[in-house]
This record gives C-alpha cells, structure tokens and sequence, in this order.
C-alpha cells in the first residue's frame, strides 16, 4: 500500500463529522473513486497501522460495528459524540448515523 492511498484514507476519515459514521467500505469506494484502487480491508489496514491521530472510531463494519479489539472504547467515543446507536448499545444505528457519500456509500 502506497503512501498515496495512506493519505487518502486518513484525509476521508478526518473529515467524517462527530456524530456520525462510514463503513469501510464507503470510505474505500470514496477513495477509489480517485485513485481507483483499494477496498475496506486496505482501509481497515491503513487505520490500523496509521489511524491514531484521525478518528478511526468513525469508520465502522457494514453491520455497524467498530472494530472487535477496540469496540468497548469506540462505542464510549461514539455515544460521547451523540452518534445514534442501537437500543442495546452495541453498534451503530447506520440508517441514522452513515454519512452519506453517494451512490454505493453503505457497502
């Protein structure tokens, strides 16, 4: 994975507002639509290795679940911010909560 590719997906994931989400796989059509590569493990991999200083909280699987390994703190930080979860609290509400980036945006 190119350095490219890297900025990209921090850049699309830093604009993600409070409050609100993408899936992997939103933020990897998005990206894609630039630099026509990539997909949601790419971008699951560029956060994992580079995305503590953006808010990776933001970026959620296509069923609204932040990542397993930090889960429990990427809820707390998703609640903090207001973003609309699920009543039992365990993922996000992604028809109220995905940032909508067009066409293919929840996949």
């Amino acid at each position: 994975m190119d350095e490219e590719y890297r900025e990209l997906v921090l850049d699309v994931v830093e604009a993600i507002p409070a409050g609100r989400v993408m899936t992997y796989g939103a933020v990897a059509a998005l990206v894609g639509q630039t630099l026509q590569r990539g997909g949601p493990r790419q971008v699951g991999t560029v956060l994992r290795q580079m995305g503590g200083g953006v808010p990776w909280w933001r970026v959620v699987n296509a069923a609204g679940q932040p990542p397993l390994h930090k889960r429990a703190l990427a809820l707390e930080r998703l609640r903090g911010e207001g973003c609309p979860l699920t009543p039992d609290g365990s993922r996000v509400a992604l028809a109220a909560a995905h940032l909508d980036t067009g066409p293919g945006a929840r996949s």
